[in-house]
C-alpha cells in the first residue's frame, strides 16, 4: 500500500543521487512511497515497474532493473535475499530521513547486513553474565597468581616435600625429563615451521612464500575491453557491462569465457544486457570438425590431372 513520505530539500543536491540517471532518481523517490514503515520492499523489477511506471509503458521492467542496479551501486538501496529465497531491498538511510509516527511492524525479512537484531549477544557472554563469572586480570610475565604455586608444585612434582616442591619442574629442562631430545626437535613452532604435526620436509602452505592468487575482477575485465576498443566506449555502456560481468563472476563463470563473450560483444556492438548470451555462446560453442584425411592415390588419367604439364 502506498504511503505519504517526506522528501527533504537536501535530496536535490545529494551527490549520491547525482551519480545516477534521472530515471533511477525517479525510481528512488517512487520507492519512498511504496516501501513499508521499515523501508523494505520486494526486489522485483516487474512489480516496481507496475507500481511506479504504469503510465510509462516504455520504461519496461528491464529499465527498472537498471535503475535498481544504479541505486545499489550508489549505496542508496541494499538488495538481499531472505530466508524464503526471495529477493528484497531496503532504503539504506531510511531511519535518518523518515520519521514514522507509530510505525507498523514489517512483514518482510530484515537485511542481514544492516538489520542485525539488537539482542544479538554471544551466548557465552550471556551465560557468563548469568553465572556472575569474573575473569581475573592477567599477571605479569614470570609471576604466579595467589594460590596457583601450590597447585603447580604438586602437578609437576607429585610426591615431593614442601621444601623441594617445584624445584625440579622449574629448574630442570623439560628436554632432560623426556630423554634428552635435541633442542631442534622441541623448538617452538613458528610461521616458518607450520603446525607440529606437519612433515618438516614439505613446504608449508600459506605464509610469506605462498604466491597470492590471481583474482580477476570485473573492473579488470572492463578495462581490457575498453583498451581493445578503437574509441573509448560511453560510460553507460561500460557501467552496464561491469554489472553484467560482476554477476557472471559471482556465478563462478570462468574469466576466459567472459573475455570471449566481451570480445564478441565488442565486435558486434550489441546491447550490454545480451552479454550473458554471448558468454553462453562462447562457453558452449561446438568446435569445428576437422576434414577427414584422404590418402593420396595416383590419378587414373594423368594427363587430365596435371594438365599435360609433366
Amino acid at each position: 500500500m502506498a504511503r505519504i513520505r517526506t522528501i527533504k530539500p537536501e535530496a536535490f543536491v545529494s551527490e549520491s543521487l547525482a551519480a545516477v540517471t534521472l530515471t533511477a532518481e525517479r525510481t528512488f523517490f517512487g520507492l519512498l512511497t511504496q516501501v513499508d514503515d521499515q523501508g523494505r520492499h520486494r526486489d522485483h523489477a516487474a512489480i516496481i515497474a507496475g507500481q511506479l511506471w504504469v503510465l510509462r509503458p516504455d520504461h519496461t521492467p528491464a529499465y527498472v532493473e537498471e535503475d535498481l542496479a544504479q541505486l545499489a551501486d550508489a549505496g542508496l538501496i541494499c538488495r538481499y535475499q531472505g530466508p524464503d529465497d526471495k529477493r528484497y531491498l531496503h532504503i539504506v538511510t531510511w531511519e535518518q530521513h523518515q520519521k514514522i509516527n507509530r510505525p507498523s511492524k514489517s512483514r518482510l525479512p530484515g537485511c542481514p547486513h544492516h538489520d542485525a537484531p539488537a539482542d544479538a549477544v554471544p551466548r557465552t557472554v550471556e551465560r557468563a553474565a548469568e553465572c556472575s563469572v569474573t575473569e581475573p586480570a592477567p599477571s605479569p610475565h614470570g609471576t604466579l597468581r595467589e594460590g596457583s604455586s601450590k597447585v603447580r608444585e604438586h602437578t609437576v612434582n607429585p610426591g615431593t616435600d614442601d621444601k623441594n616442591a617445584g624445584q625440579t619442574g622449574f629448574m630442570e629442562s623439560s628436554v632432560k625429563e623426556q630423554g634428552g631430545l635435541p633442542a631442534a626437535a622441541v623448538k617452538p613452532h613458528g610461521p616458518d615451521l607450520g603446525p607440529r604435526n606437519m612433515d618438516l620436509g614439505t613446504t608449508p602452505s600459506g605464509g610469506a612464500s605462498a604466491p597470492a592468487p590471481d583474482t580477476v575482477s570485473a573492473q579488470r575485465l572492463i578495462g581490457e575491453y575498453a583498451a581493445a576498443c578503437t574509441h573509448p566506449p560511453p560510460k553507460d555502456v561500460t557501467g552496464h557491462l561491469g554489472r553484467e560481468v560482476r554477476k557472471l563472476l559471482d556465478e563462478g563463470i570462468d574469466p576466459a569465457h567472459i573475455r570471449a563473450g566481451l570480445e564478441r560483444h565488442r565486435a558486434k556492438g550489441l546491447h550490454p544486457s545480451v552479454l550473458p548470451s554471448l558468454v553462453h555462446e562462447a562457453m558452449n560453442a561446438t568446435p569445428a570438425t576437422p576434414a577427414a584425411h584422404r590418402p593420396w592415390t595416383n590419378p587414373t588419367d594423368i594427363a587430365a590431372a596435371y594438365g599435360e604439364e609433366l
